[in-house]
């Protein structure tokens, strides 16, 4: 067998388009995917993806083009990626939070040949038009015409595109960094790096058929669409999928739909602990909890424990960089060390080349940010806390606490990144990159 290349194509090569064609085959009338009121079995969405393939490929695109996606999540997200796999494509993710200089950033480094937009965000892009080039554009999903991906998904009369050619050494997607460090960079993924990193987290995280996750966290980010909803649909269980981890949609979620599998970052499962509803919510249904993106709080995974006793907690921690599962610090594991993010994964060897860790130098004594955290969040008043380091002209730095309390509320909240994660290089320019701030900000503790 060879492809449109001319290159042999291997038979046992595995393709992120063939996941779910195998799942399909295997339980074509299984519940696969809901959202917004409307449901998919395996063999619905196999075939919707198929039709999303050949309405890219009938657009001119050829195999190795990138089409990009800004868009909230939504069944039209996951059919474009899926059609892209198919297809040969290579799905490039956008923050839909990005706006002006970042979002042309994204939208021409990563050379798409189209980009498909959500009707909500469209003027984010009209914005910024003049700076695209001839980048063609097109809807996600807008009910209002026979264009976009969603009506192609769902025309009867569409073509069905069969995957053919497709290598597992061509890349599927440009998965571009969070940035919370520096620029955002693309990750060049392959299919067969995914599907190597979808079998790493069916392992690590006992996926089955048996099992009914929801998905809320955005599905730009490598952890929601990679670590968990594609393994899932890899091993045919029934997902839910939300626009946004809504608190109160996730509480009445749970016994509604039978969840009994949740993944969100720290960040929201310490919202979860302190929301008003979670003392009485009925969460009997579920058996697996995962968190990651960054560090959970000991005392705030304690507190989770206690309420939801029977619930199995998993540490995920990887980069997008590498596939993008990496680690995971298994239930059992979480007693004798609750703040490590746990062993390497089926598919992943790791070593330690730099012991570099958020720490602070006060006075010549390194002290971690996640202790001081640590302490914060035992005691009951505090919501919310992020500690960092300012420049001291004597202490060489000193230890800064930015606190959200739980009653009344000095700041609205931390600053994050869609995915989660706790962006401290905006707390310390929100406090001046100095010191000097400490003590006159609201909601800070000072040396």
């Amino acid at each position: 067998m060879s492809d449109t290349r001319g290159a042999a194509v291997p038979a046992f090569a595995s393709t992120t388009g063939q996941v779910l064609s195998r799942s399909a085959a295997r339980s074509p009338n299984r519940l696969a995917l809901t959202f917004a009121g409307r449901s998919w079995t395996y063999a619905e969405l196999d075939r919707a993806a198929g039709r999303v393939a050949a309405a890219l490929l009938a657009r001119g695109l050829a195999p190795g083009d990138r089409v990009a996606a800004f868009g909230h999540n939504s069944d039209a997200y996951v059919l474009l990626y899926l059609g892209c796999a198919k297809a040969g494509l290579v799905h490039v993710p956008v923050n839909f939070n990005a706006r002006r200089d970042e979002l042309i950033y994204l939208l021409t480094q990563s050379e798409p040949r189209i980009a498909f937009v959500d009707h909500s965000l469209a003027e984010h892009v009209d914005a910024v038009g003049g700076h695209l080039g001839g980048l063609s554009l097109g809807p996600l999903h807008d009910g209002a015409g026979d264009d976009d991906v969603l009506a192609r998904a769902t025309d009867p009369a569409g073509t069905v595109h069969e995957e053919d050619g497709v290598r597992d050494t061509d890349l599927v997607q440009l998965l571009y960094t969070s940035g919370t460090t520096s620029q955002a960079k693309g990750a060049m993924l392959t299919h067969r790096s995914l599907v190597h990193e979808y079998v790493s987290a069916v392992v690590a995280f006992e996926l089955s058929d048996r099992d009914t996750p929801l998905h809320s966290l955005p599905l730009y980010h490598s952890a929601q669409l990679q670590c968990f909803l594609m393994p899932a649909l890899a091993v045919g269980a029934t997902n839910h999928l939300l626009p946004a981890p809504d608190l109160d949609e996730v509480f009445d979620r749970v016994p509604r739909d039978g969840i009994d599998s949740l993944f969100l970052p720290p960040t929201v499962w310490v919202g979860v602990a302190n929301h008003p509803r979670f003392g009485e919510a009925d969460l009997s249904g579920l058996r697996k909890a995962f968190y990651g993106a960054s560090i959970m709080p000991v005392p705030v995974l304690q507190r989770l424990q206690r309420r939801l006793p029977d619930v199995r907690f998993f540490h995920r921690f990887g980069q997008s960089e590498i596939g993008p599962l990496a680690t995971v610090l298994r239930p059992e594991e979480h007693a004798a060390r609750p703040g490590s993010i746990g062993r390497s994964v089926l598919s992943v060897q790791t070593r330690v080349v730099d012991r570099i860790k958020d720490v602070i130098n006060t006075g010549g004594v390194l002290v971690a940010s996640r202790e001081v955290e640590d302490a914060l969040y035992g005691h009951d008043a505090v919501a919310e806390v992020a500690v960092v380091g300012l420049p001291h002209e004597r202490w060489i730095e000193a230890i800064a606490a930015v606190v959200v309390p739980a009653r009344e509320v000095e700041a609205d909240e931390l600053p994050k990144n869609a995915s989660g994660k706790l962006l401290k290089r905006e707390l310390r320019a929100a406090l001046g990159g100095s010191a000097s701030a400490v003590g006159s900000t609201g909601g800070v503790v000072g040396e």
